[in-house]
């Protein structure tokens, strides 16, 4: 037994050492994947592991440099060095997409990662007198954005949440779903009580749920209420934002008030601080994934919550150029890839305004990234193509189209509307005609690479330095 627990720890050092290595030599590299609700990451992540398995063989990557130069010579999946975090679904993701009828692959919910290996020929005159043939093992770690939205919670009390969440019940709407949990009327001073405060924290949780899936919102906090995995039903996961009355002086312990602020600093602590500790602080480079057609199609309540939601996303990120001691010892994000995903539901001509849109909404942060030494890109790309181009005709005239199949398997040819270039006034809601349709993917082959629009542009952003 103690041989046993000898030798695995030695198996972690080791493997802790390969990879120190591996860093000093820019041989890894953690890739960490995140989005937006309903935004479309599983599929990125599926697409992307099955863009490089099929690179060097059935590459269609024009954008990609490495594999134009014919420099790649292949890659595979190996086995992750994290056991303890479960392995990304990606067998399971093809089968959805090779069935009959094809399904998108089922969103994870909780934290996943897979490994790739990358062989590739060096043009690095110093790697060159080492060998010619270098090797890049790539990290993708998938995790729900609520997660994300969740890390500056770290910077705030709970007085200070509270007053956040008392400013967002203003919104009408906001407070005809929080109804349930908003009644009856609780005291700050009255006696802590397991019971009523679970139930009241599962109405407090369906109402959270209940604006993600009604009102088509992105800020939802605590993130872990929504996809609480192991923790469900854990003491930290009940508690609520005060919202009534706030007490007079320092409460007491064991009143509701001071058990519900203490529930609070312990979900900061041993949950959003754990996952900035155990996995945000580890990443080397981040994609987040942004639907920006959903919210357009909802309204302006929901697009004005994606962009506090993007606003909170760039609060996140520990800035900070990653030089090889820095990331040797203290690895930061040194480049953050923004996508505007589902680029093949609108026609190509949009593509450019999608851009443009999703600029404007994270410029604030992009200043402040740029600053700080970190790279920053956007996007507008379809990591699985589920659409053809096509054109229509109404009163004579011929109009730019999309063909595709809706999820209900409804044959469609249509022009989902223009995308604003920028971020919409108030009063050009009143005036917007969008019809921004889900579809479900094509028919594919299993013997060639999935088709895309643009994902090699985000693999040569993310990946193009560290093939030199």
């Amino acid at each position: 037994m103690i041989l046993n627990k000898l030798e695995q720890k030695l198996t972690r050092l080791q493997h802790k050492a390969n990879d120190v290595v591996n860093r000093v030599r820019d041989r890894h590299i953690r890739l960490a994947v995140t989005g937006l609700s309903r935004s479309g990451k599983t599929a990125f992540i599926t697409a992307l592991v099955n863009q490089l398995e099929h690179a060097a063989i059935d590459g269609r990557l024009p954008l990609w440099d490495a594999l134009r130069q014919g420099r790649i010579l292949g890659a595979r999946r190996v086995p992750q060095l994290n056991a303890h975090i479960p392995t990304f679904a990606y067998e399971r993701g093809l089968d959805s997409l090779f069935g009959d009828p094809p399904a998108w692959p089922e969103p994870t919910r909780g934290v996943a990662e897979v490994r790739l290996e990358i062989r590739y020929r060096t043009r690095h005159p110093l790697r060159k007198h080492l060998g010619e043939i270098s090797t890049l093992y790539v990290d993708l770690v998938d995790y729900p954005g609520e997660w994300l939205l969740d890390l500056p919670l770290l910077e705030m009390s709970y007085e200070q949440w509270s007053e956040q969440v008392r400013e967002q019940l203003r919104r009408p709407e906001l407070q005809a779903l929080a109804a349930s949990w908003l009644t009856p009327e609780w005291q700050a001073t009255q006696p802590f009580a397991e019971r009523p405060v679970a139930e009241l924290a599962e109405r407090y949780t369906a109402y959270l749920h209940a604006c993600k899936q009604e009102l088509g919102l992105h800020l939802i906090q605590p993130g872990r209420f929504v996809l609480p995995g192991e923790y469900a039903g854990a003491p930290m996961l009940q508690f609520v934002p005060w919202v009534w009355e706030m007490p007079v002086g320092e409460p007491a312990d064991g009143t509701l008030y001071a058990t519900l602020r203490q529930r609070f600093e312990q979900y900061k602590q041993h949950l959003v601080q754990g996952f900035y500790e155990q996995h945000f602080a580890g990443f080397d480079r981040q994609i987040v994934l942004v639907d920006c057609l959903q919210p357009l199609n909802a309204g302006a309540a929901s697009f004005g919550d994606m962009q506090q939601a993007i606003a909170r996303i760039m609060e996140s990120f520990a800035y900070g150029k990653s030089n090889w001691w820095r990331r040797l010892f203290s690895p930061r994000i040194d480049k953050l890839l923004f996508v505007a995903s589902k680029a093949d539901h609108v026609t190509p001509e949009q593509h450019a305004p999608m851009v443009s849109l999703l600029q404007h909404l994270v410029r604030s942060g992009r200043g402040q990234a740029r600053f700080e030494g970190i790279t920053t890109e956007c996007l507008a790309l379809a990591a699985i193509k589920a659409t053809e181009v096509g054109k229509g005709v109404a009163n004579g005239r011929e109009f730019p189209a999309i063909r595709g199949t809706s999820l209900s398997g409804e044959s469609l040819l249509l022009f989902p509307g223009e995308v604003p270039p920028h971020i919409p006034p108030a009063q050009w809601w009143n005036s917007q005609g969008f019809d921004f349709q889900a579809f479900r993917p094509m028919p594919m082959s299993a013997h060639q690479a999935l088709p895309h629009i643009r994902l090699d542009a985000a693999l040569e952003f993310l990946l193009g330095d560290h093939l030199e």
